[in-house]
């Protein structure tokens, strides 16, 4: 038995993969295109370990993709490939395209395509799931309720409209041709390997090297956080007991502003690792100008997951971020590798 985990060396898909390896034989084919928040070194603890295959290439390759399927044979295929980062995409749209929708329809039709083919048995058991967002459901009114599943699209960025339209496809390629697949709808996601532009890494990174730490408009907007081994405990149970076609949200039950989560960010680094002035490293928090169609809250309502799957997040917020805080103290090396000259042309520009 084999599984094919695509986008395997970003923050997420190496989490996964690391923690799978760790409770499972199991083998993985890890599948990366490896751009700039792809990080071969993320996976680099299994480069003698004979469970894990790594292949650098892009879901979009139908040649590639297929020889994959046709000489390992997975049960699953786990897609965490995407462009992520809502910033970029207001800067430049396309790359979120060409990977999110152009690329998980490729993916999609190389793989109904070996399911097609498959014995009966295998076809009931094999299974398609398909990682994505909260995002795509646009942003809650203050004292709204949190996003169930059946919640409506309303993406505002070309980020979160991208992954609903491969959320769609998804959905489409079940009820038209019944691939068994498998969707999960996480909030926002924070930990170890998370590549330093958003808001809790570059908050660390920035700290740490005695740079402002920017923070949109009033700092008020709302998001549920999840640490990512939560989350990929999450998806590890909707792959062994989700019922095809259907969809899961998985969130934190931690709703916070970002302005708290910074404060809470410098708290413990004022604990931690103490500036040599004796000043908090509060005293480094810029605002800067909103970015445009900045959604004001996100949150996830994983009920239906707890009942139907009995899965809840084992940490708290307060739990995971100090073991985030602790790991990238302890991983600067890590970070160094991955903060280029492109990565500070990119926040000069970003945070101006």
């Amino acid at each position: 038995m084999t599984i094919l985990v695509t986008g395997s060396a970003g923050f997420i898909g190496a989490n996964f993969v690391l923690d799978w390896l760790a409770a499972h034989d199991e083998p993985v084919i890890s599948l990366d295109k490896l751009t700039y928040a792809g990080n071969r070194k993320n996976l680099a603890s299994l480069d003698d370990d004979a469970r894990h295959l790594f292949v650098q290439g892009d879901i979009g390759d139908d040649a590639l993709v297929s020889r994959l399927l046709n000489e390992h044979q997975p049960r699953a295929i786990i897609n965490f490939a995407a462009e992520s980062h809502v910033d970029r995409s207001i800067h430049g749209p396309e790359d979120f395209i060409q990977t999110n929708i152009v690329g998980t329809f490729r993916l999609l039709e190389s793989v109904r395509a070996h399911w097609s083919s498959l014995p009966a048995q295998q076809q009931a058991e094999f299974r398609f799931l398909h990682v994505s967002t909260d995002e795509v459901y646009g942003s809650l009114a203050p004292h709204a309720h949190a996003f169930t599943e059946t919640h409506k699209y309303e993406p505002n960025s070309p980020y979160s409209a991208s992954k609903a339209a491969s959320d769609h496809l998804v959905r489409a390629y079940h009820h038209t041709y019944g691939l068994p697949v498998l969707t999960t709808n996480c909030s926002n996601n924070y930990g170890p390997y998370h590549f330093p532009e958003k808001l809790i890494p570059l908050s660390i990174h920035n700290a740490l090297n005695g740079k402002p730490l920017p923070i949109y408009g009033d700092g008020q907007q709302i998001r549920d956080w999840l640490y990512v081994k939560d989350h990929c405990s999450a998806i590890r149970r909707v792959l062994e007991g989700g019922k095809p076609g259907e969809t899961y949200n998985v969130g934190g039950w931690n709703e916070k502003a970002n302005i708290d989560v910074v404060h809470t960010l410098c708290d413990i680094l004022d604990q931690e690792r103490p500036r040599l002035d004796g000043q908090s490293y509060r005293t480094q928090i810029t605002f800067v100008k909103d970015r445009p169609g900045h959604d004001r809250r996100y949150a996830i309502d994983a009920s239906r997951l707890e009942r139907e799957l009995g899965w809840r997040p084992a940490e708290t917020f307060e739990t995971g971020i100090r073991k985030t805080v602790h790991w990238y103290l302890n991983n600067q090396d890590w970070v160094n590798n991955v903060t280029s000259g492109s990565y500070r042309e990119w926040v000069g520009k970003q945070y101006a």
